[in-house]
């Protein structure tokens, strides 16, 4: 039960459409891989290899019977099992009884990582996490405090929808370029995720002995290899048979040496995981990579920009949405953005009319070229039932 508590936890992490009808969007999907994905996907291993090593026998010795199986397994679960790495590749059952092992007075591979497998599952899934935390305090709610009751849906009372929208672009414009600092933050959260990325592959890497960069590979070479003379590389990095050696006084108070072999079942699980996390590891590192070339074409190229909202917008923009996108900073640019992956299409286009207009009409905001808005008095000033000024005047010359 406490496994399915663990597991039930984890999926925390993966949210699903209900989720994001109520919590806002803060950074796009390539960044929730991380955070949500990835760390999901550790802490589920960590869970799997830790709920084996507790209901299972992660290793099993045997020796000539001068141990008894319990201490030999403890013992040589506690302190390492080794292989002889010239061993390998080797036919079993006539060179060798198994892959990796012979003569002890060959070099020697030890292995120990077995033991620290799920406690760096879980270490890997913090630090996936961390750009996010990292983010997630400095944006501080601002996207989910202004887009508030015009996510997910369009608000069926007209007054309160208009009114929501009146807020939120007066908001837009009182701080008008003066979210490049978020933006920044932003960017570099990015970046630290490109970064852990790169970073786990070497660290995971260090842990298997240096064995993890080529991993993925070796792995792809070995299963188009004909089957009579392929080897396979994941017996190598992940033994299934190994060596221990136990030191016990004899009656005479001699040392006495014995010898057993392990049979590591772990590593039948492990060797799964680690080909998985190196294929996803490498495609998350591109993906990571080409988003910071695309953060940095949004920052350079204002015409990128102008493309990305008026996709948003499904090209149905005014040559004065464009006149403005062209305009705002990056860091208003990247505020837009966000609140348009958060309410609906319609909404988000008449909120980027709305601002529009009054930034034709503040005085503080002078426009690159004069648009139609600012050319011709707003629509409700042309109306006569609406302006009592210009009723009058109609009565007047009738």
């Amino acid at each position: 039960m406490a496994v399915f508590g663990l597991v039930s936890a984890v999926a925390g992490f993966v949210k699903g459409p209900v989720y994001l009808l109520d919590k806002a969007i803060i950074d796009n999907m390539i960044f929730r891989c991380h955070y949500r994905i990835t760390s999901a996907i550790l802490f589920v291993c960590c869970i799997i290899v830790t709920a084996n090593n507790l209901i299972g026998d992660p290793i099993s010795c045997i020796n000539d019977g001068a141990v008894p199986t319990h201490v030999i397994n403890t013992y040589c679960w506690i302190t390492y099992t080794f292989s002889i790495p010239g061993q390998h590749g080797r036919a079993i059952g006539t060179e060798v009884a198994h892959l990796g092992l012979g003569n002890d007075n060959a070099e020697k591979t030890f292995h120990s990582y077995y033991q620290w497998v799920p406690f760096m599952l879980f270490f890997q899934g913090i630090l996936f996490y961390i750009p996010h935390w990292f983010w997630k305090n400095i944006e501080d709610g601002k996207i989910r405090m202004i887009s508030e009751g015009m996510r997910g849906f369009l608000i069926s009372n007209p007054d309160e929808r208009i009114s929501r929208q009146s807020r939120l672009v007066q908001y837009m414009v009182d701080s008008l370029s003066t979210h490049n600092t978020y933006a920044t933050g932003y960017f570099i959260c990015e970046i630290l995720n490109f970064i852990n990325v790169v970073g786990n592959i070497f660290f995971v890497d260090k842990f298997l002995g240096g064995a993890f960069l080529t991993y993925g590979t070796d792995v792809v070479k070995f299963s188009n290899m004909n089957q009579e003379s392929r080897y396979d590389p994941m017996v190598e990095v992940f033994p299934r048979v190994t060596k221990c050696t136990f030191h016990k006084y004899g009656s005479s108070g001699s040392i006495q040496k014995h010898d057993a072999l392990c049979v590591l079942a772990l590593n039948i699980l492990n060797e799964k995981i680690y080909i998985f996390l190196w294929f996803w590891f490498i495609i998350l590192s591109v993906l990571s990579g080409l988003a910071i070339i695309y953060s940095a074409v949004i920052v350079m190229m204002p015409t990128t920009r102008e493309f990305i909202l008026k996709r948003r917008l499904r090209y149905n923009t005014s040559p004065e949405i464009d006149s403005m996108i062209r305009k705002i900073e990056v860091g208003d640019f990247l505020l837009l953005h966000l609140l348009g992956q958060n309410i609906n299409v319609a909404s988000f286009g008449h909120i980027l009319e709305l601002l529009c207009h009054q930034i034709g009409e503040s005085p503080d905001v002078t426009p690159s070229a004069p648009s139609t808005l600012e050319m011709a008095p707003p629509a409700l000033e042309m109306d006569p039932i609406s302006n009592p000024l210009l009723k009058n005047l109609q009565m007047e010359k009738v």
